[in-house]
């Protein structure tokens, strides 16, 4: 009974001063919302990474050029120009010999430029890859034909077209045929691709796939690859083609120690693993940022409390007067304090959680694979903190009324 009475007496005086009250806790509503909003929308653009990465499919390696620890992306990764992967060490990568499990393998050389077509014109991503793209890339061919190997090494000006450019570019007329520009270049359009079931970071449908010779020499004047991409037989065999690969590429570098190698060999496993480590640093450094709301809603719950307490004295001297002790006014305000702060809580969850499902609402609307996600550690993790303002930010005014003296209160005016 003595803790029901300390929660009615508590709950009588936080409702006679609604507006108060809410003012209150209003720091701390914000604070938690913020909180469950980025851990939420952190999950979802995880999962938007990890979907589309799975997307790709388990049993793809990645070859990007430039070294790089196990923990982190190589340096081509974050956009430093690095020259050590060429065509011929992509071409060895489909020597059976060498990589019994490898079914396939393509070059990427990137690029964005001018497309014309009679008098249209976009601005679209190119891509000079190799004859087995397809392949690697789970992609079907809508109308006509893929490159061919010979076309993929002689400078061949054809073109396929991502069902994107095709909607952007052509409208409604057949591209099949027809002889598009990219950067001035001339290209005869030799094929169409379907839509693949994947959107987000890499959707293959805004992309015009020409030879990578093509790319090379006619468009970026260069003669290294971006990356490439193997297909292995299954994913069990991933991990002994990723050694395969780090082989084969140190016999075409004439590399003996495994600690010089200037290029990275990773598997899709790999790549979450290493994306998911980042957006959950960055998820948790957002969140601490978030924080300070939670606060600066403590402190103005200090103040208020201490307000309150100030009202009060002639209530506290009276009731200790009749026999309450240190220990009863101590717990009457620290369960004011906590009461506040945890119904805040509650508050802040609920707006929170709705505001992360509109997030994910649109962003599923758009085509994306984003997850919505509230986990019930985030929703524990914010109780928690919660409560732990209320007994930290409360503790000072609650020890402030408990040790008033009660001679000294009844007289307070």
């Amino acid at each position: 009974m003595y803790l029901l009475d300390i929660y009615r007496t508590a709950d009588r005086s936080l409702r006679s001063n609604k507006k108060r009250a809410l003012l209150t806790m209003l720091g701390v509503i914000i604070g938690i919302t913020a909180v469950i909003v980025i851990m939420s929308v952190g999950a979802g653009a995880q999962s938007l990474i990890i979907n589309q990465l799975e997307g790709q499919g388990a049993n793809l390696i990645g070859v990007l050029p430039g070294a790089a620890d196990d923990a982190g992306p190589p340096a081509s990764a974050m956009g430093i120009l690095v020259t050590t992967l060429k065509y011929d060490d992509y071409r060895e990568l489909l020597n059976k010999a060498r990589a019994p499990h490898i079914v396939a393998a393509a070059p990427y050389s990137r690029g964005v430029g001018s497309v014309v077509w009679q008098n249209r014109s976009i601005d679209g991503t190119f891509v000079g890859s190799g004859y087995q793209y397809l392949d690697v890339e789970g992609i079907d061919l809508a109308a006509g034909r893929f490159l061919t190997e010979e076309e993929e090494r002689s400078l061949a000006r054809v073109a396929i077209l991502g069902p994107g450019v095709v909607e952007d570019l052509f409208v409604e007329a057949d591209p099949i045929g027809e002889k598009i520009k990219i950067n001035k270049e001339n290209f005869t359009v030799i094929g169409t691709m379907k839509q693949k079931d994947v959107s987000g970071l890499d959707d293959p449908s805004d992309v015009i796939v020409i030879p990578v010779s093509s790319a090379q020499k006619l468009l970026l004047g260069i003669d290294h690859l971006g990356f490439a991409r193997a297909k292995v037989d299954s994913p069990e065999n991933v991990e002994s083609s990723m050694e395969d690969v780090r082989s084969i590429l140190r016999e075409q570098h004439d590399i003996d120690e495994p600690a010089d190698d200037d290029f990275s060999v990773r598997s899709i496993a790999d790549a979450i693993k290493t994306l998911t480590s980042i957006t959950d640093a960055l998820k948790y450094f957002l969140t601490a940022i978030a924080a300070i709301a939670l606060f600066v809603g403590g402190v103005g719950i200090m103040n208020i409390m201490l307000a309150a307490v100030t009202e009060r004295t002639r209530e506290i001297g009276l009731r200790k007067a009749v026999g309450a002790t240190r220990e009863n006014i101590l717990s009457q305000f620290l369960v004011e304090a906590v009461m506040l702060t945890f119904s805040a809580g509650v508050i802040g969850i609920v707006i929170g959680a709705l505001i992360a499902f509109l997030i994910a609402s649109v962003a599923q609307y758009l085509g994306y694979s984003w997850d919505f996600v509230v986990s019930l550690d985030s929703i524990l993790i914010a109780c928690v903190v919660c409560i732990g303002i209320g007994v930290t930010f409360g503790y000072y005014p609650a020890r402030r009324a408990a040790g008033l003296n009660p001679i000294e209160a009844l007289r307070y005016e």
